[in-house]
Formats: C-alpha cells, sequence, structure tokens
C-alpha cells in the first residue's frame, strides 16, 4: 500500500462523483486524511487488504482490469498483456458496498471475477481510496443506535454493516456459540437512506430491520458518519 500525490490530486477531482446513489455525500469541504492505491494481481488466492490508519476508507475508483503492459506484468507473456482498454464493468459498486464505512477490508478477486471482461489477458484489481474523518458507532443487536450532530449540522453515513467481525464487541454474557462466526458481515444502505440529512436519527439493530446473514450469531450494528452544516447540502 502507498501513498500517491498524484492520487491525492485525482481524489479531489473524484469527490463529486465518488459519493453517488442513495448516500449523496457533500464532502467538497472534508479533507481527506490520506490518499491510497492499492494493486492486487489477479491469482486465484490473492486478497487485496485497504486500511485506514485513521479514519474511515471510502472508495474512489476500481478498476478490474487492465489498462497498460506494465502492471503485473512478470513472467507473463506479451499478449496476455495487450489489451490495455480492459475493464469489468461495476467493480466501484461492489468494492464501495463491501468497503466504503470501514477502517479495514479485505477482498478477494473472485469478489469482482463475475465474468471475463478480456479473455486471455492477465488482469488485476486496482484500488483507490480515501481515509475521511469519522464518527464511529457500533450498537449491539437489539438496542438502539442514536446518531446525532450539533445543532446546525446533519448527519451523512460513509458505510453500516450488521453483522459480526470479531469476537468481543458486544461479547458480554453471550454463550460462546453467538460469537464465533466472525465472517457474518452484510453491508447495509438502510441507515442511509434513513438518517442522511438529518440532525438526529435512531434505528434499531436487528434483523427485523437488516434481515438476518447469519443465523445463531449475535449481531451488532457498525455504523461511520459525519456531521456537516446543513448549508452545505446539495
Amino acid at each position: 500500500m502507498f501513498c500517491s500525490r498524484l492520487f491525492l490530486t485525482a481524489a479531489c477531482l473524484l469527490l463529486g462523483s465518488a459519493f453517488s446513489g442513495a448516500q449523496n455525500f457533500p464532502l467538497s469541504s472534508v479533507n481527506a486524511l490520506s490518499t491510497e492505491r492499492v494493486v492486487t494481481c489477479d491469482d486465484l488466492d490473492n486478497v487485496q487488504r485497504l486500511s485506514c490508519d485513521s479514519g474511515v476508507i471510502v472508495v474512489q475508483s476500481v478498476l478490474y482490469g487492465r489498462s497498460d503492459t506494465e502492471t503485473c506484468s512478470e513472467g507473463r507473456p506479451a499478449n496476455q498483456l495487450t489489451n490495455t482498454s480492459c475493464a469489468q464493468k461495476g467493480t466501484l459498486e461492489v468494492i464501495k458496498k463491501r468497503c466504503d464505512g470501514k477502517r479495514v477490508c479485505e477482498i478477494r478477486t473472485n469478489l469482482v471475477r463475475t465474468s471475463d471482461p478480456c479473455g486471455g489477458i492477465y488482469k488485476y484489481l486496482d484500488t483507490t481510496y480515501a481515509c475521511f474523518p469519522a464518527i464511529h458507532s457500533v450498537t449491539c443487536e437489539q438496542s438502539l443506535a442514536n446518531l446525532h450532530c450539533d445543532a446546525g449540522q446533519v448527519i451523512y453515513v460513509y458505510g453500516a454493516d450488521y453483522g459480526r467481525q470479531d469476537q468481543t464487541t458486544c461479547s458480554f454474557r453471550r454463550p460462546a456459540a453467538q460469537v464465533q462466526n466472525v465472517y457474518c458481515s452484510s453491508p447495509t444502505n438502510k441507515v442511509a437512506e434513513s438518517c442522511n440529512g438529518k440532525n438526529t436519527c435512531t434505528v434499531k439493530a436487528s434483523n427485523s430491520v437488516f434481515g438476518d446473514p447469519c443465523g445463531g450469531t449475535y449481531k451488532y450494528l457498525d455504523v461511520s458518519y459525519i456531521c456537516q452544516y446543513a448549508a452545505l447540502k446539495p
């Protein structure tokens, strides 16, 4: 992982388009703590890891394919590198849903390898993301998540996940069997849809709201958000 001046500039240009859809973040006034680029060659067991030392991940751009002949070219025959206009559609949305709002996110390349945008070409996953400051809220199952901002400010959710990703969060007095599954992750837009643009917002962390991604596991709602002055809302 490395930080690049080139991509710091690119991040500024991408702010207007990177937060599309239900979330609609007005982030032109929010400074990224850092911007990173990670390239992972497309081998069966390779994992791409995104992480922020401070703040949370907001994915800026993603390429699954090939845009040059040099990247991930070692040991590859020339005919596997010739197509430099190879990009699979929809990868940005997939990675944003998986990683936005998290401090650490790991992605196997097979997550985006749903089709072959250029047969016979050796591909890679190229992700650029920014680390943004955020308020972090964790709410145990069947409790209420209370998101709130100071007077004159409103909520904008970076990302939310309902499930379990470790054995310690929300584990007090829980049987071991209810906290063992740490691969229970269900990203959701429902918190953003309910809370964005409000000064305060209450959401229940429950299966009735978010569905049950892992039966028998005691879950929690993990939300990252910022507070913005309402005047900045587009």
